[in-house]
């Protein structure tokens, strides 16, 4: 298992054993699992990350830690939109959307001010970093 694939592992086990909440470089922030099935090879896959509320989306960010590439998980999202999060105990199921333009640079904005370290990624890099709005399916 990769070192990536080992933390990840960790802190999927750690946010299921306390309702969503975790340590570490995540302590205190608003954290979700998102559930993707891999483009290429339809495996699932579970990555946690931290998201933004917005009414009833949730919006997460592809930065990847300001690298020149997007993560795999929003490739999985372009291909397979229909998927499930987790935050807290709760597990449902979201429809994802890539915001552009304004709305996305008004997001992003929104959570470099919270999360300085997301203006700091936006430095790093000169691709765009893709802003995902998840909205809970109907029913």
């Amino acid at each position: 298992m990769s070192a990536a694939a080992d933390w990840n592992a960790q802190t999927i086990a750690e946010f299921r054993a306390n309702h969503g909440r975790v340590g570490g470089q995540f302590e205190g922030a608003p954290l979700l699992l998102l559930h993707t099935i891999g483009a290429r090879t339809g495996a699932s896959r579970v990555n946690p990350m931290m998201y933004l509320p917005d009414g009833d989306r949730y919006l997460v960010f592809a930065s990847k830690a300001g690298s020149d590439h997007n993560p795999d998980w929003y490739h999985n999202l372009l291909a397979h939109p229909d998927v499930r999060i987790e935050v807290g105990d709760e597990v449902l199921d979201v429809h994802a959307t890539e915001l552009t333009g304004a709305e996305r640079d008004e997001k992003y904005a929104r959570q470099a001010e919270l999360y300085p370290g997301f203006a700091d990624y936006e430095k790093k890099t000169e691709r765009v970093i893709p802003v995902v709005a998840l909205t809970p399916a109907a029913g």
